[in-house]
């Protein structure tokens, strides 16, 4: 269904009211939303959220969405000036001038010091599509650097990968996700869904009912729960024991004559090796290596083989989905390819009988990893190295070929490495928040501290901005228009409701990332190219992925503002011969692969999987598995400012296993001390008899003493360079018995706008 576009505007007794429809500034499901504002004279704006009608939501949203308003008026601690250390080691509130001309003049000084690699960029998956877009052609164009990469590597990359491996083609959902909504099963791979996107779980109803709902996960999750009472089945391996799982299921599927042989001949290339990597992997063997008995894997297999035979023959479709319990390990990429092998076997990708899909997390993480922030890609998903690609962005950009940089530093290496030898000088981040998120965190602020030049854009001063010399306030989501790409591949539009808070200063106030890169390219001598207004950067982004496997040529900012929610890819403006329910033809391409997948064959591509040897905990060791709260998002930078929801989850806790608390003396409520050689977290025990006894699990969200990623390790997956967040060994112990004083933002918190001292942060 396509949502009717419409602005509101009306007036009542305590003053004038607006509406808009927009999607929420949270996670990839981006569910639709009717933001309104009440301006009342002499008393602050009132806002309100209300659930839209739209397919991936149906009306609802998650307890982030319906509070997302109150970020809105948040004043005490929004920035609204740019601040620039001062000679006293502080951060004090400037001009734009002086902080512009500041960054311009330090970029120039570390680049004829070091090369144009001097200074890199890190993004974000939240950033929209034409701020995306516009980060990758600053960083190669007006930096001249190779050194550009995003948080999306922590995210996406390993399903980006495999996707690409297997298909030709990285879009998360290639159906549109009600498709979900008629199947008889749908096998879940380490996401819990019913917290981190609960609208989601509408769409499980059917698998559900069916009693086809099976979740892969170490802990019985809320999403895990959902099997209970007949609904379905829930698998606890050990972690990253995911991928040894998958292997033993497709040889159980092949060698029980489940395989779609078919299907496979027409369709799909390399079986043959794949089944010979795969034929050692019976389930008495697996079982060791999972911590999965061999009837529990039998039982997966024949489950999903009976269903796709039936879905193959006309029946209800079969899903195989992946999240990142799976794929944010060192061999990641792998443990997807299983699983979209596992699907292929089945004969599901590129059909009506089911299919393979990845659950992007960031609000535009599909968009965020097309449009060139990523440092081995070009916008379009077109290669950075591919000569035809280069040329291509070349001609759109209007510079020689031969100056494009290639590819730089994945996201965990350009961090480790930088404030240090052969690494980055100065860095400049937009929309994350590293000094949480990244893996090694401890030593990911040591190295922020030992750059020459760190700039922050952000809407409030997290963890990372503290650390920095230039702080640059930037929009909200209800303060800009834009484009987002959700889970789905379908381009949404952002609309712009309220003008941002203003400041004292006129030379001051928040502006958008587009009119900060256009400064900064002007003071370093790229005086044009980089426009300011979103619709006449969507214009460019057209141009640029003309012909590139992400194709949105055939779209325009008029069509997508009169509320279509097209799928790419769009070479035209064309239809796909669907009609939404309101009547209303459905623009794009809704089903990838159901002619041919995106290799130059068209066929999709099996390969030999061999998976690494898992190396078991040493003696008095527990395996740390991070992941996320319902109520907060990410690095917890927003959410930890909403009063409800920092309310319900006020501090960093830990998930332990009973039996376990008792060996490591430890009750509910105690603190307790995470350690290794990393460094260490401090969190409140929640016995949770849920979980594998070998296994803990922390939110990632929290600050301080109680930010989880101290304990990660900086191990990547050689394909996607995604790092290890889901598999770290670690001891328990306990720690001070009184209730610590919670890692999050209080509700009266003053301005912020100091930060330790240079000589403190050295």
């Amino acid at each position: 269904m396509t949502p009717t576009a419409r602005t509101r505007t009306g007036s009542t007794r305590t003053g004038s009211t607006r509406t808009v429809q927009t999607h929420c500034p949270y996670c990839a499901l981006q569910c639709a939303m009717d933001l309104t504002v009440v301006e009342r004279p002499g008393a602050p704006d009132s806002f309100s959220v209300d659930g839209a009608s739209f397919p991936t939501n149906q009306g609802r949203l998650c307890r982030k969405g319906n509070t997302a308003a109150e970020l809105l008026t948040r004043r005490q601690d929004r920035l609204t000036a740019p601040l620039l250390r001062g000679d006293d080691g502080e951060l004090h509130p400037t001009t734009w001038e002086a902080a512009l001309t500041h960054v311009g003049s330090e970029i120039h000084r570390i680049q004829d010091e070091h090369g144009p690699d001097g200074v890199g960029v890190f993004g974000s998956g939240g950033l929209t599509n034409e701020k995306t877009y516009a980060l990758g052609k600053f960083a190669r164009v007006a930096l001249g650097t190779a050194q550009i990469d995003y948080n999306g590597r922590f995210c996406m990359s390993s399903a980006s990968k495999a996707s690409t491996l297997a298909f030709g083609l990285d879009r998360g959902l290639p159906f549109p996700l009600t498709d979900l909504d008629a199947a008889c099963t749908v096998l879940l791979l380490g996401s819990n869904v019913a917290d981190t996107m609960p609208p989601f779980v509408q769409h499980l109803e059917g698998a559900q009912t069916s009693g086809g709902l099976i979740v892969v996960d170490p802990r019985r999750s809320a999403t895990a729960e959902l099997t209970a009472d007949g609904g379905g089945l829930h698998i606890a391996p050990a972690p990253g024991g995911d991928l040894i799982l998958l292997l033993s299921v497709a040889q159980v599927v092949l060698e029980e004559g489940f395989a779609a042989e078919d299907y496979l001949s027409r369709r799909v290339t390399g079986l043959d090796a794949f089944r010979r990597s795969v034929a050692h992997w019976w389930p008495e063997r697996a079982q060791a290596a999972t911590g999965v008995g061999a009837d529990q894997i039998r039982l997966v297999a024949r489950r999903l083989g009976h269903a796709a035979r039936a879905a193959r023959a006309g029946g209800d479709p079969v899903y195989i989905l992946t999240g990142r319990g799976v794929e944010q390990h060192k061999d990641g990429t792998d443990t997807a390819r299983a699983a979209i092998s596992l699907a292929l076997l089945l004969g599901l990708p590129g059909t009506r009988a089911g299919g393979y899909g990845t659950l992007t997390g960031q609000g535009n993480g599909q968009g965020g990893r097309e449009m060139g922030q990523k440092t081995d890609q070009l916008p379009g998903i077109r290669s950075i190295t591919d000569p035809a690609d280069r040329a291509h962005m070349a001609r759109i950009w209007d510079v020689d070929e031969e100056s494009l940089p290639g590819p730089g530093r994945p996201a965990a290496q350009l961090l480790h490495t930088m404030g240090r030898d052969g690494g980055v000088k100065g860095l400049l981040v937009h929309g994350s928040n590293v000094a949480i998120s990244a893996p090694d965190a401890g030593r990911v602020v040591e190295n922020l501290r030992a750059l020459d030049l760190l700039v922050v854009a952000d809407f409030f001063l997290s963890e990372t901005a503290e650390e920095a010399d230039v702080v640059l306030p930037v929009l909200q989501w209800a303060e800009e228009d834009g484009t987002m790409t959700n889970l789905e591949g379908r381009v949404l539009r952002r609309r712009k409701l309220v003008e941002p808070p203003s400041s004292a200063d006129p030379d001051s106030g928040p502006r958008s990332e587009l009119w900060i890169w256009h400064e900064l390219a002007r003071r370093l001598g790229r005086p044009s190219g980089f426009p300011v207004d979103p619709a006449e950067v969507f214009a460019e982004i057209r141009r640029a992925t003309a012909g590139a496997a992400a194709d949105y040529s055939g779209l325009d900012w008029d069509l997508i503002d009169a509320g279509h929610a097209p799928y790419w890819p769009v070479p035209s403006a064309t239809l796909s011969g669907e009609a939404s329910l309101t009547g209303e033809p459905i623009i794009g391409t809704t089903r990838m692969f159901l002619e041919r997948f995106a290799h130059p064959d068209g066929k999709a591509r099996l390969a030999a999987i061999t998976p690494g040897k898992i190396p078991a905990p040493a003696p008095g060791q527990l395996t740390l598995t991070t992941g996320r709260h319902m109520e907060h998002y990410q690095s917890g930078t927003q959410t930890r400012r909403v009063p409800a929801l920092l309310d319900t989850h006020p501090e960093a806790t830990v998930a332990v296993h009973p039996a376990t608390a008792l060996e490591h003396g430890l009750d509910d409520g105690d603190q307790a001390v995470i350690a290794n050689a990393q460094g260490e977290m401090t969190a409140r025990v929640v016995c949770d008899a849920g979980i594998r006894t070998d296994t803990i699990f922390a939110p990632f969200h929290y600050a301080g003493a109680g930010t989880a990623n101290r304990l990660t390790q900086a191990l990547t997956d050689p394909q996607s360079r995604m790092p290890e967040f889901k598999n770290t060994p670690v001891t328990l112990r306990p720690g001070g018995a009184s209730r610590t004083t919670p890692a999050g933002v209080t509700h009266d918190a003053e301005p912020a706008v100091t930060a330790p001292s240079k000589e403190t942060r050295l």
